[in-house]
């Protein structure tokens, strides 16, 4: 079964508080761990994987905290849940170059996998934070 793992919901629920504090200035990690009930270690690793994709940005000093790099609007979920993730193909051989995979080119169930990963890429490409900000803006259809 595909599922998104808890530090790919944890990463969601992480930028969208950033995304609903972005006007506070840089928000502290204690502050997000103690909103959203994630632990302080467990956050500073799915932060590091937000830092390296340049999905946020860190601040030093007494002042200092998380805040995204972009507007809201401009962070699709798919992006966060990928990032989080490695990567959201349903299914290895996806996620492998073309040429590691042996039987590739014969495989005959190649195409349903790619159709399957490509409705899950469209549909959360087309969410945004922002979207999530606003309360039934988001289409379940």
């Amino acid at each position: 079964m595909m599922r998104i793992s808890t530090k790919g919901r944890y990463a969601l629920r992480i930028m969208l508080d950033l995304a609903q504090h972005r006007d506070q200035g840089p928000v502290a990690l204690r502050e997000i761990s103690e909103r959203q009930n994630i632990t302080p270690k467990y956050m500073e690793s799915i932060m590091s994987l937000l830092l390296r994709d340049n999905l946020v940005q860190s601040m030093r000093g007494k002042a200092g905290g998380y805040t995204l790099t972009r507007k809201p609007s401009e962070y699709p979920i798919y992006e966060i849940l990928s990032t989080a993730e490695g990567g959201l193909a349903p299914v290895h051989c996806l996620s492998m170059d073309e040429n590691e995979c042996p039987i590739r080119q014969s495989c005959l169930t190649i195409p349903v996998w790619e159709g399957l990963h490509n409705v899950i890429k469209d549909y959360l490409m087309g969410i945004t934070l922002e979207a999530l900000m606003k309360e039934g803006s988001v289409c379940m259809a």
